[in-house]
């Protein structure tokens, strides 16, 4: 392929924090002319996150390089007429627009997709909410760690047991999963356009892509199936499937849930009367007894290094996830071996890449996420402004 896979696209990026902008950022990843639109007295919030209290000194501003690279910067306030026009000339030329506006705030501006799909019959309208557009709590705010985490269920059902606290979520974390659900819904309707001519709507909430990670509990609900309290790891019905410090206090998750992994976990920890003993001698038996077999392995996993064991446990062929530190990923050599890490153009940094990839459709280059404004003159030249216009629309204010 001589040119990227979206080159020619034109996204209209009206949203702000994570969830929507992440989904034009893999847009952008694959060459989609990306537009950011932020209000005028300082941006889109997330600009300043890194500032905020408690974020640590950052020579970088880390959330908006990673969740808006590739795109270009335009200040418009769309709560004037002369704004809202600028709007609208860029909707003539676009594809796609994306906007987590609230509902109320979408009526007031007239950015419905009622309010735009006669007069562009071909625009996408991406929408992200937090709990859905219909219902009681249609137009109520939310963010990741309120919506997607703590009302689907996630934050109760991943506390350590049932005695604990509800585990808080970092940053983000359900964000993104949300972008890459409204990413699909795009890229679903692009293909219906194809087919049709037509554009279309799509939709995507944080509730919703909460519900569909917790799936596995809640369908069980569903079904009228209820899974006792978690208890904790010490008295877990499965002593493979569960988590082990090892000497230097690093953990990491056993997952021997293969049958044939037993006997070769026994031997790998030098162990392997473990096989014949009775208590452990199958399945059921293992689960019956899995408290004395986790305080067995407990013992023995406390007796070496993480690295000892990583080395031990993967020349035995047994499942296991080290439990990673950010710290660690930035020089993880599968990391970058992989290409989940990839150069910031020009920077001397590296960004996480979007979690995909096409055969004979490379991403574009990484480059930096736009300051505040960066290209409005460019922008509005080439919706054929004029120079006056454009110093107009800068001393009201409408543009920065």
């Amino acid at each position: 392929m001589t040119e990227p896979l979206f080159a020619g696209l034109r996204v209209i990026d009206c949203a702000s924090y994570v969830a929507a902008p992440a989904a034009t950022t893999v847009l952008a990843d694959f060459g989609a002319e990306v537009i950011k639109i932020e209000p005028p007295g300082g941006g889109d919030p997330w600009r300043s996150q890194y500032k905020r209290p408690g974020m640590p000194d950052a020579d970088h501003n880390h959330p908006w390089l990673m969740d808006n690279r590739n795109k270009k910067g335009l200040v418009l306030d769309l709560k004037s007429p002369n704004g809202l026009q600028v709007l609208h000339r860029l909707l003539a030329r676009s594809d796609i627009f994306v906007t987590n506006t609230p509902l109320p705030g979408r009526a007031r501006l007239g950015i419905r997709y009622r309010d735009l799909a006669e007069k562009y019959p071909r625009l996408i309208y991406a929408s992200l909410t937090a709990y859905g557009e219909v219902g009681d709590e249609a137009d109520k705010t939310g963010f990741d760690a309120t919506a997607y985490w703590a009302r689907s269920g996630l934050m109760d059902e991943v506390r350590a047991d049932h005695r604990a606290m509800p585990a808080r979520s970092v940053p983000a974390m359900g964000d993104r999963p949300t972008a890459m659900a409204l990413y699909g819904a795009i890229v679903t309707a692009l293909y219906q356009r194809e087919k049709t001519g037509k554009g279309g709507e799509v939709r995507a909430a944080l509730m919703a892509s909460g519900m569909w990670a917790n799936a596995y509990l809640i369908q069980a609900e569903l079904c009228g199936t209820q899974f006792p309290p978690r208890p904790p790891r010490e008295e877990s019905i499965s002593a493979l499937t569960n988590l082990y410090r090892t000497l230097d206090d690093r953990w990491f998750m056993l997952a021997a849930i293969n049958e044939r992994q037993w006997p070769a976990l026994a031997k790998a920890i030098d162990m392997p009367e473990l096989v014949a003993d009775p208590r452990f001698v199958d399945a059921v038996s293992r689960r019956t007894h899995a408290v004395t077999l986790t305080q067995i392995l407990d013992s023995v996993f406390a007796r070496k290094m993480l690295s000892e064991w990583r080395g031990i446990l993967d020349q035995a062929g047994i499942t296991f996830g080290v439990v990673g530190k950010a710290a660690e990923i930035v020089t993880d050599k599968q990391a970058h071996d992989a290409g989940f890490l990839r150069p910031l153009s020009d920077t001397g940094l590296m960004t996480v890449d979007s979690p995909f990839t096409v055969s004979d459709a490379p991403k574009v280059a990484a480059t930096e996420a736009p300051g505040y404004g960066q290209h409005t003159g460019a922008i509005l030249c080439d919706l054929g402004y004029s120079k006056a216009e454009i110093a107009d629309l800068r001393t009201s204010g409408i543009v920065a």
